[in-house]
């Protein structure tokens, strides 16, 4: 967290018909070049036994998926079930009640562990899924706007959750210069065409001081090198880009950050 060939194969060729692909240059310094690492299959059983290939950027070092869904297309590959879009459960009348105790239950929820126990600021949650985060944090008096590229994500959250959501990216038409105090990416960075064109973007709605939290699997983790191309951490082809410390470190400063801290977290589940 932050304070392979150049081809696709496919199980069925009706599946990948339906696809539109894009070869990507390096999405962090645009080299055309790049060195084939790995081709690992989509962990989703209805998939279709498609593979994907990770690259190497000969300049920068940067992993990438290569080529890519593009878009408008890439959108197929989120179920109706993936995690990070479920909705909460009874999150409300939980939350007071245990998020005191989750640094003795030895998971302390990231709020806990990077902001302010309470806070007045203004978050954007970039990626918000099913809105746990932006529940937990509207509790605690921020005020709260989620982002997520899922249409009918963000009309459950505001319909179902009360939360106040956009469907979209950065940059956004409806975000003005400076609009945050915090933006969060937790976990969904790694999931765009052009990360370093939305750390920009994100660096242009922060107010003057204001602070980005970026959450990402680690390239060159001892998880990766251990599992190889059944690391939990590749999901292809959902995550496109595939950051190391370096290669988050140069795309954060090329889109303006100052990094005040960058720390590795263990994660299983």
């Amino acid at each position: 967290m932050v304070t392979a060939a150049h081809s696709a194969t496919w199980g069925t060729t009706s599946t990948a018909a339906s696809i539109d692909w894009e070869e990507s240059p390096c999405p962090l310094c645009a080299h055309a070049l790049s060195k084939p690492v790995l081709e690992a299959a989509d962990a989703d059983p209805n998939a279709g036994g498609l593979h994907f290939a990770i690259v190497r950027c000969e300049q920068c070092g940067l992993h990438f998926t290569n080529p890519r869904p593009s878009p408008s297309t890439i959108g197929r590959f989120y179920s109706p079930a993936y995690p990070a879009h479920r909705k909460p459960k009874l999150l409300r009348n939980l939350a007071r009640r245990w998020y005191p105790f989750a640094r003795l239950l030895g998971r302390p929820c990231r709020e806990r562990r990077v902001l302010p126990w309470h806070g007045q600021g203004r978050l954007l949650d970039f990626g918000c899924g099913g809105g746990k985060f932006l529940l937990r944090m509207q509790d605690q008096g921020w005020k709260v706007l989620g982002l997520d590229s899922s249409p009918s994500v963000v009309q459950q959250l505001r319909d179902k959750l009360g939360v106040k959501a956009l469907a979209g990216t950065l940059p956004h038409p409806q975000l003005a210069a400076p609009s945050f105090d915090v933006v969060t990416m937790w976990s969904s960075l790694a999931h765009v065409h052009q990360p370093l064109e939305v750390l920009r973007e994100a660096f242009r709605v922060l107010a003057p001081g204001g602070r980005l939290y970026v959450e990402v699997p680690n390239i060159e983790s001892w998880a990766f090198r251990w599992f190889g191309s059944r690391w939990t951490g590749l999901d292809l082809p959902r995550h496109l880009t595939h950051f190391s410390t370096v290669t988050l470190r140069s795309m954060l400063e090329t889109a303006g950050f100052r990094i005040r801290l960058m720390k590795m977290e263990t994660h299983t589940d």
